[in-house]
């Protein structure tokens, strides 16, 4: 409960259709793709706030005059940084040029990021250095403008190894081993053939190379371009791109893994990782918001047509329901909805855990993020005792008094303010020896909320993942108000199984679940089907990620989900918790009814969409028995 995730990032892409004469007029202000930018960066802050960066393009300029121009910061501040740094400039020209400022294609001519283009990006740093040479976004430079390419993603890929070796066999050196070189030039081999092919072809027919020059520009081919590059690809992705010469575009997973939206009208088209972002941005209502379709690709030309096209045949569509319940902004029409059910429909079992004892049960959330599934838990407790109402003014059988009456109708759920986050531990406190006795205060306790040796507490939380900040804080803090029984309620399934697709849960033995199911195989003499399953994975090592079963599931074979949830509860509890403490998680056909149009829950189930999810759960789990603390791809 509350453990920190992190996600990889969120991009923004913005394409202004009409000269930036028109935004003079009629908004007042040449900075209009800019200002819009900043919202979408700063609606989308949930998705990174470890590094941000900027990409501005100019359309048709002369030779000789830079059209992309950009800026990245590396730090908590990053979104302010970045356009701080590039307001810094617009202030020195108004001071400088008081005249010329307002007119836009002076501004254009003389001003960096001042342009008709925007690719805007996001981070959190969950793998390698925080610099700002790990942003995004990355360029490929070149002379030729149609061979100039920058992109920014929200991607993880798994077969690094592979795509690296296919570059390094067609005699390329690349600078960097990470999925985003490796990105970056596949894209960038296959953008060059594509101008290669081109050129030859124009050439052959007879064009001056200026003239070329332009036919490339304009049918330069990034259906084909993308289709060739991305054949390879084992992983989630949405990729956003912009060439020199003025061809833009955003690019999903055939899988439809991580999240893409967009809206055009005739002024602007933009691409965002979240709708909200999109709505709030440009005040459009989210009927108009569509959702790009897995494997296509939008693009829009320099001429500004605006296509949505077909790149890699869709699979079924294994969107992550992970990123609903906990990353998503909340304020999506949908995901409230669906949190909100998740809520709801865990109630069973948690009227269950505490015997169905509402007149002495408070029930709360920590953190804020969950509050939307609080408030689904709610309804459905209040559902529930609408229905308990009936049943006793039934049963009364029409001996009613006004008090009677009064005492059973006046009955309804006790919900308090129960945790509030108080203190973010600085880095250097952290990573101290002596943290665990700071840990337990990071939240403060509403004192007086729970009746001493009575009360049962419910909490509910989107997730419980790692179970480290519930054993060394959560319940040590709620424990100082004296309940019976703490009940822990995760509005998501048991965490199994390691992501591989752009969320920071890599390795298998960071998991309570995971940790839990091992405990189990060993207090139930079951240690032989730890040592089975090590020896299929180590077998399984060396074969294609298509061939590889998830013998992990194995483990968790011999035992319920709510028999793996008590031994759960048993592990974080330590021996000074005074309350009997309770772990409630949600159920996979639960999941699924709630989110029924996103169906990823390989975290959940282990059914891995691509073949290097297999591949990456088979090496996980040989890394957690031969030690090794480090990610599986």
């Amino acid at each position: 409960m509350s453990d920190e995730i992190r996600h990889k990032c969120g991009i923004g892409l913005i394409r202004l259709l009409k000269p930036l004469e028109f935004y003079q007029l009629k908004y007042g202000t040449w900075k209009y793709g800019l200002q819009k930018l900043y919202l979408l960066m700063e609606k989308q802050r949930n998705r990174g706030q470890d590094g941000a960066g900027l990409v501005s393009l100019k359309l048709k300029m002369p030779p000789g005059h830079k059209y992309f121009h950009r800026q990245r910061c590396s730090n908590e501040s990053a979104i302010s940084d970045v356009f701080r740094k590039v307001y810094s400039e617009f202030r020195k020209a108004e001071r400088k040029f008081p005249h010329s400022y307002e007119d836009a294609q002076w501004a254009k001519r003389n001003l960096p990021f001042v342009a008709e283009a925007y690719l805007g990006h996001l981070r959190y740093g969950t793998f390698g250095t925080n610099s700002a040479e790990n942003l995004h976004p990355v360029m490929r430079q070149n002379n030729w403008s149609t061979r100039n390419l920058v992109l920014a993603g929200n991607f993880n890929l798994t077969n690094v190894e592979e795509l690296f070796k296919m570059l390094v066999d067609l005699g390329q050196y690349p600078k960097g081993y990470s999925d985003t070189v490796t990105m970056l030039e596949k894209v960038g081999h296959f953008l060059d053939k594509e101008n290669q092919q081109l050129f030859d072809l124009y050439k052959k027919k007879g064009y001056t190379n200026t003239d070329i020059t332009e036919l490339i520009a304009e049918n330069l081919n990034i259906v084909k371009i993308l289709a060739d590059s991305s054949k390879r690809w084992d992983g989630g992705y949405t990729i956003a791109g912009m060439m020199g010469h003025g061809d833009v575009f955003a690019f999903r997973d055939p899988w439809g893994i991580r999240p893409a939206y967009y809206y055009f009208d005739d002024e602007i088209a933009i691409v965002a990782s979240e709708r909200p972002a999109i709505q709030t941005a440009l005040n459009v209502s989210s009927d108009f918001v569509k959702e790009l379709p897995a494997g296509h690709v939008l693009i829009i030309k320099r001429n500004g047509r605006i296509s949505i096209e077909k790149v890699l045949e869709p699979y079924e569509k294994k969107s992550c329901s992970f990123e609903r319940i906990y990353f998503s902004r909340g304020s999506d029409k949908d995901i409230y909805r669906e949190r909100k059910r998740l809520g709801e429909l865990i109630v069973p079992k948690v009227l269950k855990m505490v015997d169905y004892d509402l007149e002495n049960t408070v029930f709360s959330y920590i953190p804020n993020t969950a509050e939307s599934a609080f408030y689904g838990m709610l309804k459905g407790v209040e559902d529930f005792m609408i229905n308990d109402k009936i049943e006793k003014l039934k049963n009364l059988n029409g001996n009613l008094t006004e008090d009677k009456i009064s005492e059973i109708i006046s009955r309804r759920p006790r919900v308090e303010k129960i945790a509030i986050k108080d203190l973010k531990l600085r880095t250097f406190i952290a990573r101290d020896k002596g943290r665990s006795g700071l840990v337990s205060h990071v939240y403060d306790i509403t004192y007086g909320t729970i009746k001493k040796g009575t009360d049962n507490l419910v909490v509910i939380d989107d997730s419980i993942v790692r179970g480290t900040t519930l054993k060394h804080s959560i319940i040590k803090i709620l424990d100082r108000l004296g309940p019976k029984r703490i009940v822990v309620v995760s509005s998501s399934p048991q965490i199994r199984y390691p992501d591989c697709y752009g969320i920071d849960m890599a390795r298998l033995g960071d998991f309570i679940a995971f940790q839990a199911v091992i405990e189990l195989l060993k207090e139930n003499d079951k240690h032989h089907i730890i040592n089975e399953v090590y020896k299929k994975c180590r077998a399984q090592q060396e074969l294609p990620g298509e061939d590889i079963v998830n013998y992990v599931k194995d483990l968790y074979e011999p035992f319920t989900a709510d028999r793996i949830s008590d031994k759960i509860a048993e592990l974080i509890k330590e021996p000074d918790i005074n309350a009997e403490v309770k772990v409630v998680y949600q159920s996979i056909e639960n999941l699924h009814e709630a989110i029924p149009n996103d169906l990823g829950d390989w975290y959940f189930t282990g059914d891995y969409p691509t073949p290097g999810g297999k591949k990456v759960v088979n090496k996980s789990f040989l890394n957690y028995i031969e030690g090794i603390n480090s990610r599986a791809y």
